[in-house]
């Protein structure tokens, strides 16, 4: 039975996510994002244009040729292969209810499972890489006061650089209670509180940006929004920089959403309880936060230290017979 493709993608984003489920900007684009590399792998293998697909040709087979390809050929990783799948089971449960007559081909793509991902401990910058970071803009130029500005903010406040970039004119309060006011993931709406420091350096800044209202705090040189893209570019510069007087930067990989680790870390350490550290980054459950408490050292030393017996021996232990002994070395 011939389905085209087309008919059914079309209407999984404008009516499934944009009318039903309201899904984010940020949902859609990760969402857009797949399909075209599913398609442009589609029609690589297939040498049908994407136009011209059939349903029945992104069978389960074709799906895990292409989260191979992911891996393999992109370097993408498990966690990324993950998201990729995620985006292709939303679109096949939809057509689970258009199609009913391709149950079986839908059911098959359904059962292909996620791949278990490493959980690495999350990288974050000390105090000593944040000033070297914070120092490297060249603020005799109007783009350094606007990296340090928005690279102040975002390593204070911990927002995403989604939500930096869309931060306006009028989310920033700078009176009595100064603080900024965000939607978040989920279209969550925000309040982060502002320290001093950042309420100096944004003072500054927005008596020098001006504008309206509704106009980008942190534009580019035309007044427009930042891209994503181009604030991890002016942090790579930055970062380049930087190494130059703190060596330790040069091992870590550093990107927008580090800083936003660094902003938990700095909490964590101050003895801020994880559950306030939540809905500081507006995460949806505490749980989420913990692995803030897994990257603390000096945190499990403190814990360490208060655990040790006083005056105890060390030991080793010794297994009872040979067969415990080969049981211990699995």
């Amino acid at each position: 039975m011939n389905t085209p493709l087309a008919p059914s993608l079309e209407a999984f984003f404008t009516d499934r996510l944009l009318c039903q489920q309201r899904v984010s900007p940020n949902t859609i684009a990760s969402y857009r994002d797949t399909f075209r590399l599913l398609l442009t792998f589609a029609q690589q293998t297939t040498g049908t244009r994407p136009a011209r697909l059939e349903l029945t040709q992104l069978d389960a087979p074709t799906i895990g040729a292409f989260l191979e390809h992911l891996e393999t050929d992109r370097g993408n990783s498990a966690r990324t292969r993950n998201l990729r799948l995620a985006a292709v089971h939303s679109f096949f449960n939809y057509c689970a209810l258009r199609h009913p007559e391709h149950a079986a081909l839908i059911a098959r793509v359904l059962s292909i499972p996620t791949k278990r991902s490493q959980k690495r401990i999350v990288t974050f910058l000390n105090p000593e890489e944040v000033k070297a970071l914070l120092g490297s803009p060249d603020r005799s130029t109007w783009a350094g006061r606007r990296d340090h500005a928005l690279l102040l903010t975002g390593v204070q406040t911990g927002l995403r650089v989604s939500e930096l970039i869309g931060l306006t004119n009028a989310d920033v309060q700078l009176g009595p209670g100064p603080h900024l006011r965000t939607f978040g993931k989920g279209r969550k709406e925000r309040v982060a509180p502002l320290t001093s420091q950042t309420v100096a350096v944004l003072k500054v800044w927005t008596r020098e940006r001006g504008g309206l209202p509704a106009d980008p705090l942190f534009p580019t040189r035309t007044g427009t929004l930042l891209s994503r893209d181009a604030v991890e570019r002016r942090l790579a510069k930055h970062l380049e920089i930087a190494r130059r007087d703190c060596p330790t930067l040069r091992s870590k990989r550093v990107s927008m959403h580090v800083l936003r680790h660094t902003s938990a870390m700095m909490l964590l350490t101050a003895g801020i309880d994880t559950s306030t550290i939540a809905l500081w980054l507006g995460h949806e459950q505490e749980r989420t936060t913990h692995i803030y408490l897994h990257a603390d050292l000096a945190l499990k030393q403190r814990a360490l230290d208060r655990t040790t017996p006083p005056g105890s021996r060390p030991g080793r232990y010794r297994p009872r017979d040979s067969l415990l002994s080969f049981l211990d070395n699995l």
